[in-house]
């Protein structure tokens, strides 16, 4: 098991976690408002902090300006607290004093909470929803299409830049539920069901030219994919893949279909 040295939480509209502790490394994902996480290591030059996201358990180098030291009672609390998340695209809060543009997805301390400290105080009149509440697929579609557009980004996770595991985790997460970070790791989750039986909301995989499982996206409708491919964008669906119909090709392989919301 890997021990934990300390605890913390983004106190910044969202920050890049690195593959390695450098600002040229490779950016693996993003972390959002208000998601917390453990600490694990401090590099030798005492520049970079080795994190755990406590959500979905990912690994990964942040900056130490960027990390928020929290106590691990506050980090108890949070990982426990039914705190709200928000179902904007984008939206002010005040925070400290200071105007924070947050983005889809971050998580909001909107609780009378002993240990939330007073300069912590935030202000928030944008949309948002319970963090534990499950939604259903129909809900699915909707905050997906939210982020139609959005660029692809590798490693991204909001809509000024997103991958295409990223898009099914975030809205997975908005809807109250919880899915790994990768889809390497989302192929493993879920219950597999024919192309014949697809629903919105399940998930499509896809392979590439080597046969190698590369691309997740999200059934909106019958025949239909939403999955971040250059941008977020919706595509048709079929037994051989997907069709881009501005280029008149099939992009992606279709694999197999999973399940994750329970009938």
């Amino acid at each position: 098991m890997i021990e934990t040295i300390g605890y913390g939480v983004i106190r910044l509209p969202l920050i890049p976690v690195r593959s390695e502790p450098a600002d040229a490394a490779e950016m693996i994902t993003q972390l959002l408002f208000g998601e917390h996480y453990r600490v694990l290591e401090i590099s030798d030059n005492k520049k970079w902090v080795r994190i755990q996201n406590a959500a979905d358990n990912y690994l990964g180098w942040i900056d130490k300006k960027q990390h928020y030291d929290i106590s691990r009672e506050y980090f108890d609390q949070i990982s426990n607290t039914e705190y709200r998340i928000c179902t904007d695209l984008f939206s002010p809060v005040f925070f400290q004093k200071k105007r924070l543009n947050i983005t889809f997805g971050a998580v909001l301390p909107l609780l009378n909470n002993p240990l939330f400290r007073d300069e912590e105080s935030l202000a928030f009149n944008g949309e948002s929803k319970s963090l534990f509440q499950k939604l259903d697929a129909e809900a699915l579609v909707e905050f997906a299409k939210k982020l139609q557009f959005s660029p692809y980004l590798w490693g991204g996770k909001s809509p000024l830049g997103i991958d295409c595991s990223g898009l099914t985790q975030l809205v997975y997460k908005v809807a109250g539920f919880d899915l790994p970070r990768d889809s390497s790791q989302q192929i493993l989750e879920g219950k597999e069901v024919s192309f014949d039986e697809a629903k919105a909301g399940d998930l499509a995989f896809f392979t590439n030219a080597e046969g190698k499982m590369n691309h997740v996206g999200m059934v909106v409708a019958p025949g239909e994919i939403i999955h971040a491919s250059g941008y977020v964008r919706i595509d048709r669906l079929d037994t051989k893949g997907i069709f881009n119909d501005e280029q008149k090709v099939y992009t992606h392989t279709y694999f197999k279909l999973k399940r994750y919301l329970k009938e």
